[in-house]
């Protein structure tokens, strides 16, 4: 980006940016292009993150029960986790090699929480109060937008899905979160009636993840995610920060 744009976007004058600029290219977080004088990252802050990454113990203690489920549901997997406000997703596994092969088009690594089986998931373990100020925190929620056609436009349909994700017990997207994707996921609890520390879920095309599909998959789901709150990597950070800190309500409990 150029001077003028990173001033325009962060609403700053253009000296105080070019001071700021500077001292991030003089640590080395930042280059500037000697031909066209614009300014990119550089590779410190991915190597940072991904330093961050390995040292959470997920690619070595979750990633290979991400890849067993993967094989025996032979769709995409995924794992979130509770950070803060928001669910973020963090791992997947690949299962699928033959035929329609699904690879997420969705480009946050934060979870669309009214658009997804893993958000209602969470939403419905939540006080509703709480459900529904994090919901309505994305600009997006109400508009079709890049999400499927089926995706919930209303606070009233929102809340009649967090209902029926709480009676199940698991949550479902079809055509929702992406068009022609489906998907089923389940919580992740570090204890029994313990908070939602997390989800793990299964996506696929939608004529393969049939509504019979979806649930034919809770029970290998179930057992992914009793496993992997057995060796949860980041216990420490729970369940203290599981449930967003403004509501003290007794969250609501999944059916199963």
């Amino acid at each position: 980006m150029s001077l003028g744009a990173i001033a325009e976007r962060l609403d700053v004058p253009k000296s105080g940016v070019h001071r700021l600029l500077t001292t991030l290219v003089d640590f080395g977080w930042v280059e500037k292009d000697p031909v066209t004088s614009l300014y990119r990252l550089t590779m410190r802050l991915a190597i940072v993150g991904q330093r961050f990454y390995i040292a959470t113990g997920i690619p070595d203690v979750c990633q290979p029960l991400l890849d067993a489920l993967a094989r025996t549901s032979r769709e995409f997997v995924r794992l979130s986790v509770v950070d803060g406000n928001d669910l973020v997703w963090v791992a997947h596994a690949q299962g699928a090699s033959v035929g329609l092969v699904y690879q997420p088009s969705i480009a946050t690594d934060v979870v669309p929480l009214h658009a997804t089986a893993s958000g209602k998931l969470w939403l419905a373990s939540l006080p509703v109060e709480t459900a529904t100020r994090l919901a309505l925190r994305n600009e997006r929620f109400g508009q079709v937008d890049n999400h499927g056609p089926n995706v919930v436009r209303t606070l009233e349909d929102l809340l009649k899905e967090i209902d029926a994700t709480a009676q199940a017990g698991f949550g479902r997207a079809v055509n929702e979160g992406e068009p022609g994707v489906s998907a089923v996921a389940v919580p992740i609890r570090l204890a029994p009636g313990a908070p939602v520390v997390g989800t793990v879920s299964v996506a696929g095309p939608s004529i393969r993840m049939t509504a019979e599909r979806l649930v034919e998959l809770v029970p290998a789901l179930s057992e992914t995610a009793v496993a992997l709150a057995a060796v949860w990597p980041l216990r420490e950070r729970f369940p203290s920060d599981a449930i967003p800190s403004d509501d003290t309500r007794e969250p609501r409990q999944l059916a199963r």
